[in-house]
């Protein structure tokens, strides 16, 4: 195997962590009968309601077909409810998905935060939080830069 570059060790690193701490958030959802994708779903549907489902599925980056499947089982289950108005789904939390939500949400964010809190200091998660800043605005510049080649 050929040496691996620091740059290419850290993106691995990286990889690695955000399926752990998916795999992680899906174990701690499991409480609520969600997954991460649905948590992710519902917190951004409370943020931006009524929200379409085309402003979901890009603030989400998932697939149309994907979030269609999605939303009809949360539909299902009674957590949103979609206004057809002509072409435009709307959609909206129910109270009961209002209600999940409201439980869920803070105990998936002391989850997460445990993850840093447990092993890195205030000095450690600014420097991490500036980085990761960086790299993530680079990376949109260079998508950008990319998409009008």
């Amino acid at each position: 195997m050929e040496d691996l570059s620091l740059s290419t060790l850290v993106w691995l690193r990286m990889v690695r962590f955000v399926q752990n701490s998916n795999q992680l958030s899906n174990d701690h959802l499991r409480q609520f009968d969600l997954t991460l994708a649905q948590f992710e779903a519902l917190a951004h549907i409370r943020n931006f309601q009524p929200i379409t489902q085309t402003d979901l599925a890009r603030g989400l980056t998932v697939t149309g077909g994907g979030i269609s499947r999605m939303l009809s089982r949360l539909e299902a289950e009674g957590l949103i409810s979609r206004q057809q108005d002509w072409k435009t789904k709307h959609i909206s939390l129910t109270d009961k998905g209002t209600e999940l939500l409201a439980q869920a949400y803070p105990s998936q964010l002391d989850q997460q935060a445990s993850l840093f809190d447990e092993v890195l200091d205030e000095d450690e998660k600014t420097q991490l939080h500036a980085l990761m800043k960086k790299l993530y605005e680079h990376s949109i510049t260079r998508r950008e830069d990319d998409a009008q080649s």
